[in-house]
């Protein structure tokens, strides 16, 4: 079942009171809240209150694969390391999932295109995030969270996501079949900020589209009017490969591509940090080129 891939506070908030009396089976909350600088934070801030029932789903243990040489900085888990996952969450095929976090979605839309990635429908971004669930003065819960008793029966399979990855996104460099999408901030795009990778700037032909614009200073999302007007300058007829630095925040973007009805969207996962080991490490391969190569600054974001 396809749902609605945003949520309310109140309509989540319903949605809890209303599972146990009228025999509905509550949804399945992963809380994402995660710190690149501070990997250990997100679980902290979980265990010190979180939306009642929430389960959490770290970046680095739950919602990516192991880091080797090439691949980025977040590879995407095996579709054994995920289904895992899942099932420990108790996420069956027809389970409603709600994702949050409270960083304007940057983590919690990995979690949203993985189950999709992964062929699971029913999953929702929760609006505001936490921020918006605390405004509301909804109750919170505290410690570690409690797993089902039963594990769910989530099988990993292709779902509607797809990719592209580094030979297909070089190989097409300047004359490519698509448009390729950086969501991260301007100043790392144009090259002037880099503090996470070893090279600054963007791959060749790219068009700057920053994640955060998705979401209101609050965190809540634009509308889906105010977002199509924020893209009106891709064609709708040209495919876009979403990247940032390591295959997170791009998935904000793919969210918001469907969210204004485009499912032609693609993730390179690996992203600039796998753009970058290229260059750096390239073997019997000719070196990528990029935009721009200036020493490195930024936020802790991917």
């Amino acid at each position: 079942m396809t749902r609605d891939p945003v949520i309310s506070v109140a309509e989540l908030a319903d949605a809890l009171r209303s599972s146990g009396t009228r025999g509905a089976r509550p949804p399945v909350l992963l809380d994402c809240r995660f710190d690149l600088a501070e990997p250990e934070a997100g679980s902290r801030q979980f265990a010190a209150g979180h939306i009642p029932g929430a389960l959490y789903a770290g970046l680095d243990d739950d919602l990516s694969g192991p880091v080797q040489r090439f691949g980025g900085r977040h590879p995407l888990p095996s579709p054994e390391h995920f289904q895992a996952f899942a099932r420990r969450m108790g996420i069956d095929e027809k389970t409603h999932v709600v994702v949050y976090d409270d960083q304007r979605l940057a983590f919690a839309a990995r979690a949203w295109w993985l189950l999709r990635y992964f062929g699971h429908e029913s999953v929702s971004v929760l609006d505001g995030g936490f921020s918006a669930w605390q405004r509301a003065g909804l109750p919170l819960e505290s410690g570690a969270g409690h797993f089902p008793a039963r594990a769910g029966d989530f099988t990993a399979r292709a779902g509607e996501m797809a990719t592209v990855h580094y030979d297909s996104v070089y190989g097409r460099v300047g004359n490519p079949p698509w448009r390729l999408v950086d969501a991260r901030e301007p100043a790392r795009f144009a090259g002037h900020q880099e503090a996470i990778d070893p090279i600054a700037g963007h791959i060749p032909g790219a068009v700057n589209k920053p994640w955060q614009s998705a979401t209101n200073e609050d965190g809540s999302l634009k509308t889906v009017e105010e977002l199509k007007h924020l893209w009106r300058d891709l064609p709708s007829e040209e495919p876009l490969v979403h990247y940032c630095g390591s295959g997170v925040t791009a998935c904000v973007n793919l969210f918001v591509q469907h969210r204004i009805g485009r499912r032609d969207g693609l993730l390179y996962p690996g992203s600039w940090s796998d753009w970058c080991a290229h260059v750096l490490y390239p073997f019997a391969e000719q070196v990528a080129p990029t935009d721009t190569a200036v020493p490195a600054e930024s936020d802790n974001l991917p």
